[in-house]
């Protein structure tokens, strides 16, 4: 059964990957606005998420912005295919300008090693292939639950030698030795850890939240530099800007609650520059203080 339904996904991202950008992202337009129009978990998530982030919103100007974010998000979902499939010189061509470059050489020049985090903000599967181009590179991935399916997967973000390690310690190994050798590590950011793996609170728009310490245990491992990257979309299938921003002082520290509140305002600047294509409709709250109430579940707290 596991086998039939990941080749059924493989097909559908190869028949899916046929499309144009501009096809691509009308389809994912259409898509999106459907889980506006009909009741859906990613848009009673993404209403949630944005009362709790974007208070100043009145309702208005917060209905406007998450039925452009499921837009978005649509989008996002059609265009994966495109990155995949296409030959990687199709993709990379998709990419008007790049806003940043010199914090690259910058951060490069030394022999440093590059730690990049790339938040689901805007096309992130185009932001990874275009530095896997440049550099060697390694990035951090959650296997997925078609255990079939991870194949296609590994072949096709690797198709450059980018290398994908799991969050195991082993892979954690990798990732030091390669950015002491002044190689690239990409890593995602803002999901929200497992209880019992490396994690403190921070606050992600002025709210505590389960965040992820890998990235300041990295940077004091391997005296890395670490960069936010993302690929803005830009309208009407004109293509993509790729955007590189300078982290908030302290992402490297040794005290893990200033590390973190370091890493989630280094994102948080991000995503305000281009709300409408972050992905708000992910369960980004749902590991907060015991104590604390679970939004996603009214009436309940958080243990």
């Amino acid at each position: 059964m596991a086998l039939s339904k990941a080749t059924f996904l493989e097909f559908a991202l190869k028949l899916a990957g046929k499309l144009s950008l501009r096809g691509a992202q009308r389809l994912g337009r259409f898509l999106g606005s459907l889980g506006w129009i009909f009741p859906s978990r990613s848009k009673t998530v993404t209403e949630i998420n944005l009362k709790l982030c974007l208070p100043e919103l009145d309702d208005p100007q917060r209905q406007a912005l998450a039925r452009s974010s499921l837009r978005h998000t649509g989008q996002t979902m059609m265009e994966i295919p495109l990155i995949w499939e296409w030959q990687v010189e199709r993709c990379l061509g998709l990419i008007r300008e790049i806003d940043g470059e010199s914090l690259l050489d910058q951060a490069l020049k030394d022999g440093k090693g590059l730690v990049l985090l790339a938040p689901h903000l805007g096309n992130w599967e185009l932001a990874g292939l275009y530095f896997s181009s440049r550099y060697k590179m390694a990035a951090l991935y959650s296997p997925p639950p078609v255990k079939e399916f991870e194949d296609y997967m590994i072949r096709v973000r690797g198709r450059l030698g980018s290398e994908l390690v799991t969050g195991d310690r082993r892979g954690l190994v990798r990732l030091v030795s390669l950015l002491r050798e002044g190689g690239v590590t990409g890593i995602l950011p803002d999901q929200s850890p497992s209880r019992g793996k490396g994690a403190a609170f921070a606050p992600f728009f002025g709210i505590e939240v389960r965040t992820m310490t890998l990235v300041s245990k990295l940077l004091q491992k391997s005296g890395a530099t670490a960069l936010v990257t993302f690929a803005q979309r830009l309208k009407d299938g004109e293509g993509f800007r790729l955007v590189i921003r300078e982290c908030e002082p302290g992402i490297n520290d040794p005290d893990p609650v200033v590390a973190t509140t370091a890493l989630n305002l280094s994102i948080e600047h991000c995503v305000r520059e281009i709300p409408e294509q972050y992905q708000w409709e992910y369960k980004r709250f749902r590991h907060r203080p015991t104590g604390e109430p679970q939004p996603y579940q009214p009436g309940r707290v958080c243990k």
